[in-house]
């Protein structure tokens, strides 16, 4: 079993990336500093540098723990029972429920604000987390391998398109109605390279 990180430890880490978040609304990404996290944060460089090597490692942690959490929700739908389309793309509900808590940052995220990064970050995770669920799907044969992995760039840059006009758009748009949108394309998009 997992040893749990130390409660201090998680604090910290949690002001470390809040800090960057609220940095990250005011300036580019490129533009923030280490000192510039820390004080916001309110901790010491020396402790920054013991989580973090620098900030775009601070960013990707919070990536990554995102990630985690989509996986977890992936692995879930597929120990329930229920009709396969249940259990594809489980993640998404909570993906855009998390973007729609983050709503004030993420446009300066996927901004020229946000950086080049930042994108390159979500983007990653998008191709991550619907890989899953092709591949639980998809016959590994040579040619089922290039459709599959072209359906996935397929689906994860129609996601982000798709969190790009959500979080902009002037209408909104509840999470619950633009996960059914997402889910009936990115379906249909499975079935049809079946």
């Amino acid at each position: 079993m997992a040893k749990k990180p130390d409660r201090r430890v998680q604090r910290t880490q949690q002001l470390l990336e809040a800090a960057l978040l609220s940095l990250i609304k005011e300036k580019e990404f490129d533009a923030i500093s280490v000192q510039e996290i820390i004080d916001r944060a309110n901790v010491g460089r020396a402790t920054f540098y013991a989580h973090y090597d620098n900030k775009e490692d601070l960013l990707e942690s919070g990536f990554e723990g995102l990630l985690a959490d989509l996986k977890e929700r992936q692995r879930e739908a597929r120990s329930r029972a229920g009709s396969g389309e249940e259990q594809l793309f489980a993640f998404s509900h909570h993906l855009l429920a998390h973007a729609d808590e983050h709503r004030a940052i993420f446009p300066a995220m996927v901004s020229r604000r946000g950086g080049a990064l930042i994108q390159h970050l979500l983007r990653r995770l998008l191709l991550r987390v619907v890989r899953e669920d092709v591949k639980a799907i998809q016959v590994r044969e040579k040619a089922g391998a290039i459709r599959a992995e072209a359906t996935v760039e397929f689906i994860a840059g129609g996601l982000f398109g798709l969190l790009l006009w959500w979080m902009s758009g002037k209408m909104r748009v509840p999470v619950e109605d633009v996960d059914r949108i997402f889910r009936k394309l990115a379906i249909s998009a499975l079935k049809a390279v079946a």
